[in-house]
């Protein structure tokens, strides 16, 4: 079994790094007043904090984040930069026109990422590389047809390009690897050094970062924040809180939480040249329990796998280190990769993802319109993250401009059902999702029950499951 990380392997490497590393914040040690609080040190909370500052660069903003900056899914996650170009047709079908201009805007920050890492010298290890869409059974070769003649239809066909069998095996030769496509519009990052970058740069521009600061309590109508040691009070507030909110009354309806799962391998770079597998591109299946992986410079294969196996209201350590889970993703590591069995997985490592019933992010201002929340990024937050630092920075300010008018902003967001319906429902379904994968691994066809309750989520009108 791979050992556990610390926070994450990602972490592990960029904190190695000055530049990511400094300079040492302390935690806030006094009553403070802001022109804008922001909780949570994650790409929301920091990205608008940068934003903010852009717009007006003397306002005084403070940033609370509970442990340190990156060390939520932020500095966690597969750093695949994506748009949201797989919710197109739920965009469309909601808000039309407005719709595709969120899939549009969305997009872009995709490129602006990469020009502003580019720009202020982050070495996030951007690669404008794409990802690659794969079926591994026989099952979900229908489903990437689907997902191409749907991108099509919708007028994105350059955005997902079908490769035959060959052409993927050219790029990734697994032997679990049938038919496929490329997505054209996605970049990789190596998500930490990204986190840990736009930290050091936000405190250049003078937010003042106050990380191991938990907040103990909030007064959404006053912008107050109370933590063990200090009050910040403000004239605004942006909460950027992921899976977190899930505590927070008005909110926890809003989104349901569940674990996913990342191991790392070893150095193997003659292997990867083995398998055709050195375009640095990100590459995901079509189950509905979703394998994801990438490679890094060195060689490594980063492996993850969605946390269908935990999914609890209270996030506990099984979040961070699950061994079930983490067995079963080597397990699978070693089956979509049989020429690297002797290559070990040296650490593994878990965390939440704020599951959205539309698999969208959405935006808002709590009671009192003081306070404005950014939220349901539903595992896809390191572009879209970027584009709601602009919507929340915007709203922090007032300002009506082409982000804070986007159809997902303001509106109300699709409920899920109450405790504790939800947690167990969620259980349930989670795995029946994985009992249909398994059987679909097979080659078999899951019995009725389980196909049943693996689609329960799309006939109550969530865009989730398969």
């Amino acid at each position: 079994m791979p050992r556990p990380a610390d926070r994450s392997w990602w972490l592990e490497e960029a904190l190695r790094h000055p530049e990511f590393a400094e300079p040492e914040t302390p935690p806030l040690r006094a009553d403070t007043s802001a022109d804008v609080v922001i909780c949570g040190g994650g790409y929301t909370g920091m990205w608008t904090a940068w934003f903010l500052k852009e717009r007006e660069p003397d306002l005084d903003v403070v940033l609370l984040e509970a442990d340190i900056c990156g060390g939520g899914p932020s500095g966690r996650n597969g750093g695949f930069c994506n748009g949201v170009f797989d919710e197109l047709d739920v965009l469309i079908d909601r808000f039309g026109a407005e719709g595709r201009r969120t899939s549009e805007m969305a997009s872009r920050s995709i490129d602006e990422i990469g020009d502003w890492c580019t720009s202020h010298a982050v070495d996030a290890w951007y690669a404008k590389a794409g990802n690659l869409g794969l079926s591994t059974n026989p099952f979900t070769d229908e489903k990437v047809a689907w997902t191409v003649a749907r991108a099509e239809r919708l007028g994105i066909g350059e955005v997902y390009r079908p490769l035959d069998p060959d052409q993927l095996r050219s790029r990734f030769d697994s032997p679990i690897a049938r038919s496929g496509f490329e997505l054209t519009r996605a970049a990789m990052v190596q998500p930490a050094r990204l986190a840990r970058g736009l930290r050091r740069l936000i405190i250049e521009r003078g937010v003042r970062v106050f990380e191991r600061t938990p907040v103990t309590r909030f007064d959404v109508r006053g912008a107050i924040a109370e933590t063990p040691s200090g009050t910040v009070r403000a004239g605004r507030a942006v909460l950027g809180l992921n899976a977190w909110f899930n505590a927070w009354r008005a909110l926890r309806r809003s989104i349901f939480v569940r674990a996913s799962y990342i191991a790392v391998s070893a150095p193997a770079p003659h292997l990867l040249e083995r398998i055709n597998w050195t375009g640095g591109e990100g590459v995901y299946d079509m189950l509905g329990s979703l394998h994801y992986l990438r490679t890094t410079p060195d060689g490594r294969i980063a492996f993850g796998g969605a946390g269908d196996r935990v999914t609890r209201r209270q996030i506990g350590p099984a979040y961070r280190y699950h061994e079930r889970s983490i067995a079963a993703l080597a397990a699978d590591f070693r089956r979509w990769f049989p020429t690297f069995d002797a290559v070990p997985l040296e650490v593994a490592w878990g965390g939440p993802i704020d599951m959205s019933g539309l698999t969208l992010p959405f935006f808002g201002t709590l009671a009192g319109g003081r306070t404005h929340v950014g939220l349901g990024y539903t595992g896809n937050g390191v572009g879209p993250c970027h584009l709601g630092g602009k919507i929340l920075s915007g709203l922090a300010l007032d300002v009506e401009d082409e982000a804070t008018t986007l159809p997902i902003v303001g509106g109300r967001p699709t409920r899920f059902p109450p405790e504790p319906l939800l947690t167990f429902g969620a259980r349930v379904v989670s795995r029946a999702i994985v009992r249909r994968d398994a059987r679909h691994e097979a080659g078999r066809r899951p019995d009725p029950l389980t196909d049943a309750l693996a689609h329960v989520p799309r006939r109550l009108g969530y865009n989730l499951g398969p």
